[in-house]
């Protein structure tokens, strides 16, 4: 423990210092010593001393300063406390060999001591206050607000407020005071007639030494109220009006007020206090005269009482305050109000006919045969004959009426409509009649008759719309709305139906839902886009049944609900498309010279055949021959021929022959003649396939066949001209296309060919036929008959005019 005790050594205080206190606004002269610093590790090493911050090296710079060697710290300049009151500085010591901090770094604050150099002041200094001339006595005028920067809670921060001056003097204003603030209290009563306004000085003085004080005027303005009651200029009235009228402005009343105009306190309020029981009669008052304006607004008999006593009292708008003794008093001391007695006489005038109510009801079926007695009013007159009162129709929009001029009976003269535009919403007519007396000048009395009119089942329920579109790409169903202008239960809900005896529309198109205000159409299959007339059968709850027609149109929406417009069938050629026209245009003339050529040949030359039938039907509606013994068509790529007969081999170039190329505005595709050589070879016959494009098709054929019927092979070729039948294939073709070529970029079912009669025949065409190589067996052509050479006669002809026809358009 002792050895312990000896390694604690108690370190030195190495700082001398104490709390720096100097005092504000101090005079000088400067420097002033304010205070010294001091270090007891100085005495091992020769030093300087240095401080920095607030007031040396920070804003506000220039306040202090350290003499370097002694350590003494000086003011440079006097000090507002209210600018700055504390600074907080840093002290150090420094080697003088190495600059180096010899001791840790101290710091210290110096306070600035505050002196009594600020004096209170009023937030405002000024002020300018309405006061209500009706403030009662020790109400609160306005309140007074100062302040002083000097230091909190001192003496020299504590201020008292007093009242200066007053003028006038009466009535007298006393000044109260709450810590910090002050109020000026009243003390009696203003008036207005006498002092409208007021000046008043008031002193802040702080407690401090010397003393600071500041004052603030105060300006009161009074604002004149209701110390003034009104007072008639006259104590009698009379008027007089007509009886059973309403007026305005028949009598004016006027009053006095010393209080100011157009205020709360001058405004008149006038008071009917007896003669107004039924109240006949209201008094309003005019905004700038402040006069009372009598009118009539409810007309009075004359036979009852024809002259009228009002009494009317009248009062400001706002409540009247008086001041006795500097004092105000309570309203059990006011005066009472002042009054004016009003004489009304009621002049006696023709007096109408009076119904015995506004109103009357009426309740009929509608569709009633006319002629029917509706209504016959009762009415009184007291000052008319009433067998010489007269009645008519004041108001009878349909002309369905009719009125009986001396009892005032009402009959149909039409029959009523509930579905008319004349009824009302709530199935009302209404009519208006009047009564007429005979006196000078007449008058007339009237009343109004309300019809209701009971429904019945007269009219058929119908469609809403007889048309809708129904987009085909993405639906298949449209609502059917309808409608009946009867009332239930003669209208809807509805049953609809379809038309029983029109199968396409049952197998087209069904209902569901069937029942209801609406029904849904449901197309059965997807429709072609088209127009569709859809008869329907409607049935209301009574059993009316209505047939109607739904007009529907199936079309490509696309994305929206209304169908989408046609695309132009237009074009355009650029140059490349222009020489392709010219270089089909000389095609086609070279194929019509080719075709010519072998329709004009005078021999028709055919192959001697025994073995298989040569000649076939062109009716069969397969793609080739039903003789099973036929052989089957291959289609072969070979444009070079060898033929064989046994004795001689000759190499033939096959001939490639167009059969014609039709050019038609009326055609949407060109026409292809495909050249293809066909070898025949012992098989099973198989239907032959092509490519088309649209309804027309067209097909020539060179026919490559080996015959092995005899022991010896034969390879020829064959070139098929199919004349007829193309031109009854173009009629067709052009006839396709104008009914339906519209429709054929729609969705739904193209037009087919169910029909066809095959690629044509396997054996040789009757058309003349042309042989590249003739040899001797071919004589036996000429030998075919009159009928034979009659049928090439008549295909010889059709081509030589249909290739005028075609030469002539291709010239123009």
């Amino acid at each position: 423990m002792r050895d312990k005790r000896e390694l604690l050594l108690r370190a030195k205080r190495r700082w001398v210092l104490s709390t720096i206190e100097i005092q504000e606004e101090d005079p000088g002269p400067f420097p002033k010593e304010i205070s010294k610093m001091f270090n007891d590790q100085t005495l091992e090493e020769e030093h300087y001393y240095q401080i920095t911050g607030a007031g040396v090296t920070e804003e506000p710079q220039g306040v202090f300063k350290i003499d370097a060697t002694t350590g003494s710290v000086f003011a440079l300049k006097s000090i507002d406390r209210e600018t700055r009151s504390s600074f907080h500085i840093k002290f150090d010591v420094l080697s003088t060999r190495t600059g180096q901090p010899i001791d840790e770094q101290l710091a210290f604050n110096i306070d600035v001591k505050d002196i009594n150099d600020n004096a209170p002041t009023f937030l405002p200094p000024t002020m300018d206050v309405k006061v209500n001339e009706n403030l009662e006595e020790g109400g609160a005028i306005v309140n007074l607000k100062a302040e002083d920067n000097d230091q909190m809670n001192t003496d020299n921060s504590k201020f008292t407020f007093s009242l200066v001056s007053q003028i006038p003097n009466e009535p007298k204003i006393e000044l109260k005071q709450m810590d910090k603030v002050g109020f000026l209290t009243l003390k009696g009563c203003f008036d207005y007639d006498k002092v409208k306004k007021y000046d008043v000085i008031v002193q802040a003085k702080d407690h401090g030494e010397p003393s600071q004080s500041s004052q603030a005027v105060i300006t009161l303005n009074i604002i004149d109220t209701n110390n003034h009651a009104p007072t008639f200029r006259q104590k009698k009235y009379q008027g007089e009006v007509l009886e059973m009228i309403t007026k305005n402005d028949i009598l004016r009343i006027a009053v006095d007020d010393k209080d100011t105009p157009n205020t709360a306190g001058w405004r008149a309020k006038y008071i009917f206090m007896k003669g107004n029981e039924e109240r006949n009669y209201q008094i309003d008052t005019d905004p700038v005269t402040n006069e009372g304006i009598l009118s009539v607004i409810k007309g009075k008999d004359f036979e009852r009482r024809n002259i009228i006593y009002l009494l009317v009292e009248v009062e400001n708008e706002e409540p009247l305050t008086l001041c006795k003794d500097n004092k105000l008093v309570g309203a059990s001391e006011h005066p009472p109000r002042d009054r004016v007695n009003i004489t009304i006489k009621v002049i006696d005038v023709n007096d109408a006919p009076v119904y015995e109510k506004d109103t009357f009801h009426v309740y009929q079926k509608e569709e009633e045969p006319p002629g029917k007695e509706l209504f016959t009013p009762t009415i009184k007159d007291l000052d008319s004959d009433l067998s010489k009162v007269r009645h008519v129709l004041l108001e009878d929009q349909g002309k369905w009426m009719t009125i009986d001029a001396k009892t005032g009976t009402i009959t149909s003269a039409k029959m009523m409509d509930r579905e008319s535009e004349f009824v009302d919403e709530n199935d009302v007519y209404k009519i208006v009649i009047g009564a007429i007396d005979d006196d000078e000048p007449p008058a007339t009395g009237s009343c109004t008759v309300l019809i209701h009119l009971k429904d019945i089942n007269d009219n058929k329920p119908m469609l809403a719309t007889n048309g809708a579109i129904l987009c085909g790409n993405k639906d298949k169903k449209v609502m059917v709305t309808a409608m009946d202008d009867d009332a239930p239960p003669f209208g809807g809900p509805f049953a609809f139906s379809l038309v029983d005896d029109d199968k396409t529309v049952t197998q087209r198109w069904k209902l569901d839902p069937s029942y209801g205000d609406q029904a849904g159409l449901i197309s059965r299959t997807p429709l072609p886009y088209d127009n569709y007339s859809v008869p329907l059968l409607i049935q209301d709850q009574q059993g009316e049944i209505t047939s109607e027609t739904m007009a529907v149109m199936v079309c490509d929406c696309g994305e929206g609900v209304v169908c989408k417009p046609k695309d132009p069938v237009t074009s355009s050629l650029g140059k490349a498309g222009i020489g392709l026209l010219f270089l089909g245009l000389l095609l086609f003339l070279l194929l019509l010279f080719l075709l010519a050529c072998q329709c004009k040949a005078k021999e028709m030359v055919m192959v001697q055949d025994e073995g298989n039938q040569t000649l076939i039907k062109y009716n069969q509606e397969g793609g080739g021959s039903a003789d099973q013994a036929e052989p089957t068509l291959l289609l072969t790529p070979t444009r070079m021929v060898a033929v064989n007969n046994g004795h001689k081999t000759n190499t033939i170039k096959t001939s490639e022959i167009s059969n014609g190329v039709v050019k038609d505005t009326d055609f949407y595709n060109s026409r292809v003649v495909d050249m293809i050589n066909v070898t025949s070879l012992n098989s099973q016959p198989q239907r032959n396939t092509f490519t088309s494009s649209g309804p027309a098709r067209s097909n020539t054929w060179n026919v490559n066949r080996t015959n092995t019927g005899q022991g010896r092979s034969s390879m020829y070729q064959r070139s098929v001209s199919m004349c007829s039948n193309q031109h009854i294939a173009d009629h067709i073709d052009r006839r396709l296309y104008m009914m339906y070529g519209n429709l054929l970029d729609q969705a739904g079912y193209p037009p087919k060919e169910y029909a066809y009669e095959g690629l044509g025949s396997k054996g040789p065409s009757l058309d003349k036929l042309s042989l590249s190589d003739q040899g001797e067996n071919m004589i036996f052509l000429d030998d075919l008959g009159p009928k034979f050479k009659t049928l090439a006669g008549i295909c010889q002809h059709t081509i030589q005019e249909k290739n005028k026809a075609l030469k002539k358009a291709a010239l123009d």
